[in-house]
């Protein structure tokens, strides 16, 4: 049984305006991390303030394990929805001390046990011995991680982040969120994250949401998303693609860029989504294509430290080559392009989209 079950929620910020939220079902099991992952405007952010408890659905339902938190008739106050929140902001209170926010929730609770919980999560994140600092004294990385232990000590069944690594430099934002992904991991939390950052979600959740217009465009791990996008928009999302149009027949599919290996069988029509890293670039001083390849000419080159990304055009396709940081191609030079990797079939191809080839 899900731990959080959202089912066909809807809402619209204006009476007869475009759904903010439109129809959304989904489920988050015990101890699993899931992205909400989307451009501005797609729903996202307004989908955690539903489960958060801050916005109310015109319809739909929202259950946390056998508790019914939002629907016909029922609707529980955020405070006692048993849900920790992390904002972009950290939103941590100035005037306390390092242990004060994180007891703040816990005034329930005898002081010892208070300090004991505090200081065994402020230990989880590497924290012991600023107990007494002030949170202007911390660098973001470690205000960031006051917050999540604030919003970790009440308990919470779920934990929401809301873009919660997004004001840390580039450095400093990967290695915060591989400790506080180990950390929530070792804790077994369950956990709701909304980010605009792909490479963020693929490395920090479980499953991935990628949301369009209010509605969840696919669901899956990040690998599947990655690798088998179901759409374009998906596929351009999730780290760029190329289109190319094609006339598929089972394994293969006839291209201008030839016959191109699919992933899954197809027949007829199709637009294909072809990853940078699929294809390849050698030089070819005598512009001539070999067997396997076709002829390009260099357009941009812009260097990535990690990878160099080329655009280049194919006849008539315009198309991205991602390649190893020592290619020495530059604009307007000539070269020979490979296909080496496999295919996807998209759902968005129009009928008679390969006619022409």
């Amino acid at each position: 049984m899900p731990l959080l079950s959202l089912d066909q929620l809807s809402l619209r910020y204006t009476p007869g305006g475009t759904p903010a939220v439109d129809g959304l079902s989904l489920a988050l099991e015990p101890g699993e991390t899931l992205a909400l992952l989307g451009p501005s405007g797609c729903g996202k952010t307004t989908t955690l303030r539903l489960v958060a408890g801050f916005e109310r659905p015109e319809t739909g339902s929202i259950q946390l394990e056998e508790r019914v938190l939002v629907g016909p008739g029922a609707f529980v106050p955020p405070d006692q929805r048993r849900m920790g929140m992390v904002f972009q902001d950290y939103a941590l209170f100035p005037h306390l001390s390092v242990l004060d926010n994180v007891t703040f929730g816990l005034q329930s609770l005898p002081r010892r046990e208070q300090v004991a919980r505090a200081r065994a999560l402020l230990d989880l994140f590497a924290l012991g011995g600023f107990e007494a600092r002030a949170p202007h004294a911390l660098s973001g990385g470690q205000q960031q991680r006051v917050a999540l232990a604030r919003a970790l000590a009440p308990g919470p069944r779920v934990l929401l982040l809301d873009e919660p690594f997004s004001s840390l430099d580039a450095a400093l934002r990967a290695a915060t969120r591989l400790e506080v992904r180990r950390v929530l991991k070792s804790l077994d939390t369950t956990v709701l994250l909304v980010t605009h950052d792909q490479e963020e979600a693929m490395a920090f959740a479980d499953r991935m949401a990628v949301m369009r217009a209010g509605k969840v465009e696919q669901l899956g791990t990040p690998e599947s998303l990655y690798l088998t996008p179901r759409t374009a928009f998906v596929a351009s999302f999730l780290g760029g693609t190329n289109q190319v149009p094609g006339s598929a027949s089972g394994t293969e599919a006839r291209t201008a860029l030839g016959n191109l290996p699919l992933v899954a069988p197809a027949q007829g029509p199709v637009l294909l989504s072809l990853r940078p890293e699929a294809l390849r670039l050698a030089a070819d001083t005598n512009a001539v294509a070999q067997a396997g390849s076709v002829l390009a000419e260099v357009l941009t080159r812009e260097f990535q430290g990690y990878s160099v990304v080329f655009t280049v055009r194919c006849g008539d396709l315009e198309l991205t080559v991602r390649g190893n940081p020592e290619a020495t191609l530059r604009p307007g030079d000539r070269a020979r392009l490979e296909v080496v990797g496999k295919a996807v079939v998209l759902e968005d191809a129009a009928p008679g989209v390969a006619h022409e080839l």
